[in-house]
């Protein structure tokens, strides 16, 4: 499968536990701010993600609006990933009524 599914907020928070955090946003964005557990996914670190994930691992791709990700989730899925989401609203819907970390 090369393909990725939506998810709501509600849906991701609900499963957060469950996945494998992507956050495609720049990095000083990350810095100010991100979902809990997620790691900051560039071009620099692509290649080390995808040999330490599971492809049977849920993998939740976040950008700043739910456009972005989508793209970056078709390339995951891509890789051979199964379970590959793209957060519909992104990190800027996400802040309003979930938690953010800011370590």
């Amino acid at each position: 499968m090369s393909d990725f599914q939506h998810i709501s907020i509600q849906d991701a928070a609900d499963k957060l536990e469950e996945f494998a955090v992507v956050d495609i946003r720049d990095p000083q964005s990350f810095s100010m701010g991100h979902m809990p557990g997620a790691l900051h996914l560039s071009n620099d670190n692509f290649a080390e993600f995808l040999n330490n994930t599971a492809e049977e691992k849920p993998v939740l791709v976040v950008c700043y609006h739910g456009v972005s990700s989508q793209q970056a989730a078709t390339v995951i899925a891509q890789q051979g990933f199964k379970n590959v989401y793209s957060m519909d609203g992104g990190f800027e819907s996400w802040k309003l009524s979930q938690q953010v970390v800011t370590e």
